[in-house]
């Protein structure tokens, strides 16, 4: 595997505050990755310091590039977009696509321009005057038409309904998506994306607590909706957490065998919000 981003020994901080704490992270060329933490967890800074936003303590590595003291090589491979309200309203759907390809040398513009051919979007229209739906068509062509080996999207759908969400990632995987390329994802929405994800990070407090595959993430935690009659039998087998929901006991299990958990009721994989909960919580029976 080629490696893209190469964090080792990452520190940063704001006076008191310890924003990344040894940090070692390792990202490669083809992943997806979903960067998940709660607000102030350290997501942003860890992302500035890779987008080279910010100074900071120890190793990395960015496409071969020192992202503090070589930026300006660095982003001309690397695409960046936060959510689609920092478009702003009084700019031209013309205009965002001439101040696009004036920023960033990798940028298309013909294959914006063919990409926005077929939308009914009406290039001499303000931002401000389009439907979200036709905000998300033009962010997702000036993202499509950019050629960039790593994209960093933050919170790239905020504020956007769960069609609009939807269409978004379809047409990134669909349309831009390569072995080629990197992307990594900070959302809240954790389930909409754990579809898409190759690879997951979740970080508290700065430091990064869990770093894996989705292949491994799914074949190690399981979940055990225990029959009636075998709920102290399951309890037994020391579940890694507990949960009660409805009034319904059910328990997460980490390197369980699902053949071995079948005999105490209902198996199912995991999901990434209750993955991040469960480990996030510090709580273990």
């Amino acid at each position: 595997m080629t490696n893209y981003i190469s964090a080792k020994n990452l520190n940063k901080s704001f006076g008191k505050f310890q924003a990344l704490s040894n940090v070692n992270v390792s990202i490669n060329k083809g992943q997806i990755v979903g960067l998940i933490g709660s607000n102030g967890a350290g997501k942003t800074t860890l992302i500035n310091a890779i987008l080279g936003l910010c100074s900071y303590e120890g190793e990395l590595n960015v496409l071969g590039y020192d992202p503090h003291t070589q930026r300006d090589q660095l982003m001309k491979e690397v695409c960046f977009i936060s959510d689609v309200a920092t478009l702003p309203g009084w700019i031209k759907v013309r205009e965002a696509v001439q101040f696009v390809e004036g920023v960033h040398p990798n940028f298309n513009r013909e294959k914006a321009l063919g990409l926005l051919k077929q939308t009914s979007i009406p290039m001499d229209k303000k931002v401000s005057k389009l439907s979200k739906g036709m905000i998300v068509q033009l962010h997702l062509a000036l993202i499509m038409a950019i050629d960039a080996k790593i994209l960093v999207l933050d919170e790239p759908t905020l504020g956007l309904d769960i069609m609009y969400r939807k269409t978004f990632y379809d047409q990134l995987l669909g349309d831009y998506f390569d072995e080629e390329r990197t992307i990594i994802i900070t959302t809240h929405q954790v389930d909409e994306i754990e579809n898409i994800l190759t690879d997951v990070i979740f970080i508290r407090d700065g430091k990064i607590m869990y770093d894996a595959s989705m292949e491994e993430t799914l074949s190690t935690w399981k979940v055990l909706d225990p029959n009636k009659d075998s709920i102290d039998e399951a309890r037994a087998l020391a579940p890694y957490r507990e949960m009660t929901s409805l009034g319904r006991t059910s328990f997460v299990f980490k390197g369980k065998d699902s053949a071995s958990l079948k005999e105490f009721g209902t198996v199912s994989r995991l999901s990434l919000s209750d993955l991040f909960v469960t480990l996030m919580s510090g709580e273990q029976s």
